[in-house]
């Protein structure tokens, strides 16, 4: 590191900032599809709908239903 010239140490630099200005070109996309819900949910279409069910069967109190009726038949 100590003999380099000024114009390696240039170089140098510019090679990191193209190298920085593509990998944050790279990580942006990525993000982008990371937290593109819509696709996700897409991608994920049956597994969302049974999530959903399940949720609207325990919010609307299914599993106390299903204990009153085994709590009737003793």
């Amino acid at each position: 590191m100590a003999g380099r010239s000024p114009e390696e140490i240039r170089a140098s630099i510019e090679q990191n900032r193209q190298e920085l200005a593509v990998s944050i070109g790279t990580l942006k996309t990525e993000v982008a599809e990371a937290t593109d819900w819509r696709k996700q949910i897409t991608a994920n279409e049956k597994n969302v709908m049974i999530g959903a069910a399940v949720a609207g069967f325990v919010l609307t109190g299914g599993i106390a239903a299903i204990g009153g009726l085994f709590r009737r038949r003793r």
